[in-house]
């Protein structure tokens, strides 16, 4: 709010705020790393591209309106972008579980967004075999970064907590099994390591889902 008010601070303070700056400019001058042909860096951008060369380059001969629609001038509009289609996205995963679900002829509630089902908070995504007798829980989900990634796993652990109100130790109501997918979940270890924690390790990626019925609860469910 005050940009020209020097700051204060002393001790780890100062030397966070020094890392901070350090870092930043030094991914500024890099440049974008080479990623596969499938994704676009953050980084990759016209001030930023070639490092100090891009930003040389638009110091010297200014920038043209048109590249400076990227998320931090005009509101993310990438994310914008992704966030808008994230659920076209996540259509993928969630298909391939309703696919092995039907062709092991398990019943299945797959729920909308928003909708209310009576004994959750909020919907799980798919309930096995019904909302009125919830035996298997399944939360899918598809992201790309850290953040929806922890909103996820937090979910997954409210739950977990929600299994056990009124139940003996180590007999939950119902299962709950993560499906996951994208780099989101990669980023941050202690997040997985939370989610794995709150499943009992029946975490699933597009890898292993041809074992999603096998090992959990949903092979008891099985008529196929």
């Amino acid at each position: 709010m005050t940009p020209l008010t020097p700051l204060r601070g002393s001790g780890v303070v100062m030397d966070r705020m020094q890392a901070l700056i350090e870092t930043a400019c030094l991914l500024l001058t890099e440049g974008a790393p080479v990623v596969s042909s499938d994704r676009i860096h953050r980084l990759d951008k016209a001030d930023t591209k070639s490092g100090e060369n891009s930003l040389l380059a638009l110091v010297n001969l200014g920038v043209p309106y048109a590249m400076l629609l990227y998320e931090r001038f005009l509101g993310r509009p990438f994310a914008g972008h992704r966030d808008s289609v994230s659920d076209l996205v996540g259509d993928s995963l969630e298909a391939a579980i309703e696919d092995i679900l039907s062709k092991s002829g398990i019943s299945y509630r797959k729920t909308k967004r928003a909708e209310r089902i009576p004994g959750f908070d909020q919907a799980p995504d798919f309930i096995i075999p019904s909302e009125f007798n919830p035996q298997v829980i399944i939360e899918a989900k598809l992201t790309e970064d850290d953040g929806t990634a922890r909103d996820k796993v937090t979910r997954v652990q409210h739950l977990d907590a929600l299994s056990m109100i009124g139940q003996p130790p180590g007999q939950p109501k119902f299962e709950v099994v993560a499906c996951i997918a994208g780099r989101g979940f990669g980023v941050r270890r202690e997040d997985m390591k939370k989610l794995l924690l709150a499943t009992y390790g029946k975490v699933f990626t597009l890898q292993n889902l041809g074992s999603l019925v096998s090992c959990t609860r949903l092979k008891e469910f099985r008529t196929r």
